[in-house]
């Protein structure tokens, strides 16, 4: 795998930002349509071992189902609705799989950031399932998707079962030890909560080879000072304010 960092600049945060109920396909088709060039979303595993998309361990908040979606098998999961609680216009979208997302970025030639999102104690499981998926789901497509985590135990296992892929270390905070923790699974990026990023900060992190990105940008202003800094990537919520050719603007 090359190491020319071929990412966009501008990444539509669970796949429509604030504009479509996260993590659908109806969130990455928005995107789309705001000229979204790469996503990011959340993928985790059902009981029965299928990669789906959804960011909290729990249902209720961006669906109308309950309780730890991953106790539950795909069939069952697969016919909770998960539109309608943002927006009726929305209504009768579904959890989607990760295959499916794969056919949507090919369809559209989106690259993508997964963020590896285990149900609480199936870190290694999910991660390894996640890069397998990941190598074979995006084979042949470039930029090949970046894959992230807050759980060392996650990253850990997406290294050991797909060493080729590019992944990015997920801090909330600033921490001194960051170069080890992202020197331990050999990740190509750090993520960091925007707030956590100063310019002296984004300076030391790129001298040491490492890309930045920063999440979540939702400030035009904030997300201006960042590049001005040297940030590869903003992870933003309103694609509507920081679109695909901010950057370039």
């Amino acid at each position: 795998m090359t190491r020319k960092w071929l990412y966009p600049t501008i990444v539509a945060h669970r796949g429509g930002g604030s504009l479509a109920p996260e993590n659908t396909l109806a969130a990455i088709d928005t995107g789309v349509c705001y000229g979204q060039q790469m996503i990011e979303v959340d993928a985790k595993l059902s009981a029965d071992g299928q990669i789906f998309l959804l960011h909290d361990d729990t249902l209720e908040r961006t669906s109308q189902g309950s309780g730890i979606a991953g106790l539950l098998d795909w069939q069952t999961l697969s016919q909770i609705e998960a539109g309608e609680w943002f927006h009726e216009a929305f209504r009768g979208e579904r959890l989607p799989l990760l295959s499916s997302v794969a056919e949507r970025c090919r369809q559209h030639g989106l690259a993508i950031n997964i963020e590896i999102k285990p149900t609480t104690g199936t870190d290694e499981e999910t991660g390894r399932a996640v890069a397998l998926a990941a190598r074979q789901l995006w084979q042949g497509m470039t930029p090949p998707p970046l894959l992230s985590s807050f759980s060392p135990s996650a990253l850990a296992a997406a290294q050991r079962a797909a060493p080729e892929l590019p992944r990015g270390l997920l801090l909330e905070e600033w921490r001194e030890d960051w170069e080890t923790l992202a020197g331990q699974f050999a990740c190509r990026a750090l993520h960091l909560q925007h707030e956590a990023l100063t310019e002296d900060r984004v300076e030391v992190i790129k001298a040491s080879g490492l890309h930045i990105m920063a999440w979540t940008v939702n400030s035009p202003y904030r997300a201006r000072a960042l590049l001005g800094w040297g940030v590869d990537i903003l992870c933003t919520d309103r694609i509507d304010l920081i679109d695909a050719d901010f950057a370039n603007s």
